[in-house]
């Protein structure tokens, strides 16, 4: 009589937990089946490419004849080349200027546009022009803007008397990567820009009237208010310039082709040049892997670092 009741009491217990249970597998398999084609093309066009060149990197291919197995050496090749150390270092340079170029403009920008009014509607629709452009148009524009006697710089340079506009500027090599810097920025600005402008309309007005309240002014609600609330804006932008900039290839190879010197080679024009100039692309494979396990590193530590992974609230201060 003890005992029948407590079996009573338990089995919707137990029923219910298979219940979950029964009810979890379902969504599970429902979830995979809802993802199984991007799963399928992420396969097909990121995992099988990247395991393909980590593969590569181990071995001696030159297209014509057989893929030969040469475990470490073309690793041990890398690092001990001082001209891929040089490239590394440039390419490091690159990304972290492009960032300090990009993200301040861009954020400024975005948070200029963001506004209701009509005429910032018109300014935004010219800040994405370049953005439409082509990179190879693009490039041989900036080409004869930058030339040194007829170029626009120069005509501008000669009609304000500004002389310092006339200047070699791809030809120098104190100058030239800093160009590439400049133009890459303006060249994906715009990108960054929307970014920050969907991230700044996405802050609660409420925010702004509470800080009215208790006394900010404008350059303390951006403090406290508006750069707290973009974090996660600044996070995805950020990742984008760092990572991106490791593979900046076509404008480099358009208007410098790695000089003068050595000044702009980065390491994608090392990858390209020898892989499809001296076809060695088990060691062009080993440099592509390096360039994928940077870019893996930083989105990592950009993500723990801000904290975006806990998806934590963005309604909040920093009062």
């Amino acid at each position: 009589m003890v005992a029948t009741p407590a079996v009573l009491h338990r089995s919707p217990v137990v029923g219910s937990r298979s219940a979950k249970t029964a009810a979890r597998r379902r969504g599970f398999f429902a979830d995979v089946v809802g993802l199984s084609p991007t799963l399928a093309l992420y396969g097909a066009f990121i995992v099988v490419p990247t395991a393909f060149a980590v593969f590569l990197s181990f071995t001696h291919w030159n297209v014509d004849g057989p893929i030969r197995w040469a475990g470490f050496a073309n690793w041990r090749e890398f690092f001990s080349d001082p001209v891929s150390y040089h490239s590394l270092l440039v390419t490091l340079e690159l990304a972290g200027l492009s960032w300090l170029a990009q993200t301040p403009v861009a954020m400024a920008l975005g948070i200029f546009i963001a506004g209701t009014q009509r005429y910032r509607a018109i300014y935004a629709t010219l800040y994405l022009l370049p953005l439409l452009m082509s990179t190879a148009g693009l490039s041989l524009m900036w080409e004869d803007v930058l030339f040194p006697q007829y170029g626009g710089l120069a005509w501008l340079g000669r009609h304000v008397h500004m002389a310092f506009l006339s200047q070699t500027w791809l030809g120098s090599p104190n100058l030239a990567l800093y160009t590439i810097v400049v133009i890459i920025a303006w060249q994906f600005v715009p990108f960054h820009t929307l970014i920050f402008q969907a991230g700044r309309r996405a802050i609660a007005s409420e925010l702004y009237d509470a800080a009215s309240v208790d006394g900010a002014n404008v350059r303390q609600s951006f403090w406290h208010v508006t750069l707290p609330q973009l974090r996660y804006s600044i996070v995805t932008s950020s990742t984008l310039v760092l990572v991106g900039s490791l593979t900046y290839f076509d404008i480099i190879y358009i208007l410098t082709q790695g000089g003068p010197g050595d000044s702009t080679r980065v390491l994608a024009m090392d990858m390209y040049n020898i892989g499809f100039n001296q076809t060695e692309f088990g060691y062009a494979s080993a440099i592509a892997t390096v360039l994928g396990a940077i870019g893996i590193v930083l989105a990592i530590l950009l993500v723990r670092l801000s904290g975006f992974g806990s998806m934590e609230g963005t309604q909040e201060g920093i009062w």
